[in-house]
């Protein structure tokens, strides 16, 4: 038998069995990079997988956002409640632990520490020369990172003396100095309104229009507040060389305090399929709300992960993930979220604010169908789950001739 016949066989075997369109191609190319497999063994892989899938469907009405609500909710007691470190880069905060899953579940807008993890292409994650020009777009260059502030109270002026050194690493393109102090003087000028005077190739003085010294103190506050370079939301960011995928030599990788990830996208350098942040409303903005969903999945399953609890089966995150996305918006597992919006009334109040609930149901005149598992518990009736929701009945038509009376 020729090598194509072998393959074909393999090929109709795997088509043979009864498993999804992404799982055959992934049983059959690895069975072909598998060299001497013959059409017997592809067989028996073929059937082991099959056996595997049908195993870990869901049987027909199993509970399984209770037990997703258990699978999650039991690891969750374990977890520590103040873990605040990134994994690998010490220099950088990040909410971990119980309080990061709080804020994935509550779908919180910001994330008490954000972060951004910015992969770059080509020469940049290369180079360090060139991944430090990226750092500088991104990180917010401020004032008192460029040099140093006086008053002269006598003549109620503001006196900056930039660091020549400084300007040429953060404007690493611009060639001469006197057009990077330049574009600092026309900065000040259009953000504080005043007149910048340049003394020295280096030294910028401006002051209040009116002598006051309130103003002048002022003039020195919101200097500071000025983001000459970068992104004013990220404060930070640390650059660290780490083997990935795609370079398993080593590449250098950016990890950034603050994250704005739309604008940081689009500068030149990063590579914007492998980029991400830790703010899901931030991807749900500029990625999408699949992109979003993956984003939750993902964080969720990390900071399990990172407590040691990575039992937890990924398909219950999945629901979670699901539920809190499928009406193409990101909404929290709470009272002002998914258990807000419940239809039943005895489910909405056995959750949070009952007597809230109960009143407005009372003067709305709504009905409760009994259609849930906490409505019915409430009532004492079976849920409508599992065997609850079997019912056995005798046939009211007439026994037919073949003795089948009973449905």
């Amino acid at each position: 038998m020729t090598e194509y016949d072998v393959s074909a066989d393999i090929e109709a075997v795997v088509e043979d069995t009864n498993l999804p369109r992404r799982l055959k191609d992934e049983v059959y190319s690895t069975i072909e990079q598998r060299d001497g497999v013959s059409v017997e063994q592809a067989d028996d892989i073929a059937k082991a997988v099959e056996t595997r899938y049908l195993d870990t469907r869901v049987d027909p009405l199993d509970p399984v956002g209770t037990v997703s609500a258990q699978s999650i909710g039991e690891p969750g007691t374990q977890m520590t409640m103040n873990t605040f470190h990134y994994a690998g880069v010490a220099e950088i905060d990040v909410t971990q632990g119980l309080p990061r899953l709080i804020e994935l579940v509550d779908a919180r807008k910001t994330p008490d520490t954000p972060m951004m993890t910015v992969h770059l292409e080509d020469e940049f994650a290369e180079n360090r020369e060139r991944a430090h020009e990226v750092v500088w777009k991104i990180e917010a260059t401020r004032i008192l990172a460029l040099g140093d502030i006086s008053t002269d109270v006598a003549d109620m002026l503001v006196r900056v003396n930039l660091n020549p050194d400084t300007l040429q690493e953060r404007w690493p393109t611009v060639d001469r100095l006197s057009d990077i102090v330049a574009e600092i003087s026309e900065t000040i000028e259009s953000k504080l309104g005043v007149e910048v005077v340049q003394l020295d190739e280096t030294v910028i003085e401006f002051g209040p229009d009116q002598p006051s010294y309130r103003e002048l103190l002022q003039l020195v506050e919101d200097l500071r507040e000025i983001v000459f370079k970068g992104i004013e939301e990220i404060d930070r960011v640390v650059i660290r060389r780490e083997e990935t995928d795609q370079a398993p030599d080593g590449e250098f990788v950016l990890y950034t305090e603050g994250s704005e990830l739309g604008d940081v996208l689009g500068i030149e350098g990063v590579d914007a399929s492998r980029s991400t942040c830790n703010n899901i409303h931030e991807i749900y903005r500029n990625l999408g709300v699949e992109a979003a969903r993956e984003s939750i999945i993902e964080e969720t399953m990390n900071t399990l992960e990172e407590q040691g609890l990575d039992d937890v089966n990924i398909r219950h995150l999945m629901l979670v993930s699901d539920i809190m996305t499928n009406r193409g918006t990101i909404e929290s597992i709470g009272r002002h979220g998914i258990s807000g919006n419940k239809e039943s009334v005895l489910a909405r109040a056995a959750f949070e604010v009952t007597v809230n609930h109960l009143l407005d149901a009372a003067i709305h005149g709504e009905v409760d169908d009994l259609n849930g598992v906490t409505e019915n518990v409430i009532v004492g009736k079976p849920i409508k789950l599992g065997t609850g929701d079997v019912n056995l009945r005798m046939g009211s038509s007439p026994a037919r001739g073949d003795g089948e009376g009973a449905d």
